[in-house]
């Protein structure tokens, strides 16, 4: 029988977790300090992300001048889309180098390259000033926060799971999309701000800078806050049962040998990032483009979806722990499935109350997504390879589903003027997912593969 050596911590943020021959005693306080700087550093990485969608009108303006309001979002859209293409190439170099040199150096690096392509977009000159140099500058913009985006979400999601204990890891995980709500509604706070203080030409001259000039500071106190941390006890572990403190796998492995997993991460991240889309980045956009809702107030309304989120988010998380990710994800697909016409049905009614109720429910459905994916997705893969092949089933998805969702649903509604289209988008999403859940195994309250059993100390 193993006894627990009590270890005393080092000074600072030299403590480690205590190990045992079979089981990892965490410490407490650095746990919270992980999760708190992994999800302050994905709440800036979408803020900076975010913004982008908020402010798609204007920038459609912009950037590319048109006589067609459908063709400008179009083009916005496209340029949305075109970031995503590169995730995988991101998650491809990222990931294999979080599973190489640790998970921390990684994340510090992702979170540099989104801030300075963040902060980059705010000063690129509009179509006015210099032609179509314009729009490729943005485009060039767009790729450098797509590539790096492809190593933060399988990073940030791997390194909490990696400290959580088992029995708390849904709960420590669900505040990683906390963070992603709050960048979003710091983000879309902002936009609603200034669409309702600054006049359209001001707005359109100089006001829709400001978002993204602000990535610059944030992305200093989003390092600093990553630079601090220290690696993993899962990863340090894998470390040390090497001969040398860079533990190598090919990146054929992670894909071939991982194969039943990717798929089974594909068909989860797919209904996550599609609804997840939908909802928080195409509806502000369809609101004003498509049923002709004022801009501030359909923003205000997806601010209101967002907090509410955020306030069940770390209960939902905690459930995951008592009943199973796996019942959690099945009703969020299920709920999709039977009640995104109904929903969309509502939104279409136009008004304050049927717009509020119908994001309103699809907002409670995605939770079931939100709040458990960052603990079911990295307890798919094993120690060794889990940033690399999470990275890339993660951002395969992201890239050919949830990124292209925006320009795949306003060109579907243009082609046949159905305005339903995005109801149907998301029933066909959870159809998928459900499909996925169903092969996957539960991990609720258990070690991560490749890891010893994890207690909170």
């Amino acid at each position: 029988m193993s006894t627990v050596s009590v270890v005393a911590p080092a000074s600072g943020l030299k403590r480690r977790a205590a190990k045992t021959p079979d089981t990892t005693v965490t410490d407490s306080a650095l746990v919270k300090r992980a999760v708190k700087a992994a999800a302050l550093g994905n709440a800036m990485e979408w803020f900076d992300f975010g913004v982008y969608s908020y402010i798609a009108v204007t920038l459609g303006k912009v950037f590319f001048p048109s006589g067609n309001a459908t063709a400008q979002l179009l083009s916005t859209f496209g340029a949305f889309a075109a970031a995503f293409l590169v995730r995988p190439l991101g998650g491809m170099v990222f990931g294999p180098l979080g599973d190489r040199v640790g998970r921390q150096k990684v994340l510090a690096l992702t979170m540099i390259m989104m801030a300075a392509g963040t902060f980059a977009i705010g000063l690129i000159p509009s179509y006015a000033t210099i032609g179509v140099g314009a729009p490729i500058l943005l485009l060039v913009a767009r790729l450098v926060q797509g590539f790096s985006t492809g190593g933060e979400y399988a990073g940030a999601s791997t390194f909490i799971a990696e400290y959580a204990p088992d029995k708390r890891r849904g709960f420590l995980g669900s505040w990683l999309e906390f963070g992603t709500l709050a960048g979003y509604i710091c983000g879309a706070g902002l936009v609603t701000l200034m669409t309702a203080l600054l006049s359209a030409d001001d707005l359109t001259s100089w006001g829709w800078r400001v978002p993204f000039l602000i990535a610059g500071p944030m992305g200093i106190i989003g390092l600093y806050l990553r630079l601090r941390l220290e690696e993993t006890p899962a990863f340090a572990a894998e470390v040390e049962k090497a001969e040398t403190d860079r533990p190598k796998v090919p990146l054929r492995e992670m894909i071939t040998g991982q194969w039943r997993a990717l798929l089974l991460c594909v068909g989860l991240v797919l209904v996550f990032n599609v609804t997840d889309y939908m909802l928080l980045s195409y509806m502000p956009s369809y609101l004003t483009g498509q049923l002709h809702y004022d801009e501030t107030h359909g923003l205000l309304v997806v601010l209101g979806v967002m907090a509410l989120m955020m306030i069940v988010q770390p209960f939902a998380g905690a459930l995951t722990d008592r009943i199973g990710r796996r019942p959690v994800i099945a009703t969020g697909c299920a709920g999709f499935l039977l009640l995104s016409v109904p929903a969309l049905l509502l939104i279409r009614q136009g008004s304050l109350l049927a717009v509020a109720l119908g994001m309103g429910a699809l907002g409670l459905l995605l939770v079931c997504f939100t709040a458990a994916m960052p603990s079911a997705l990295p307890a798919l893969f094993p120690t060794k390879v889990r940033y690399g092949s999470l990275s890339i089933g993660f951002n395969v998805s992201v890239s050919l589903f949830g990124g292209t969702t925006p320009l795949v649903v306003t060109a579907l509604i243009g082609a046949t003027g159905n305005m339903l289209m995005p109801a149907y988008y998301m029933m066909a999403a959870a159809v998928v997912g459900g499909f996925a859940v169903r092969r996957m195994a539960e991990s609720a309250g258990r070690p991560l593969p490749g890891s010893a059993p994890s207690v909170a100390g």
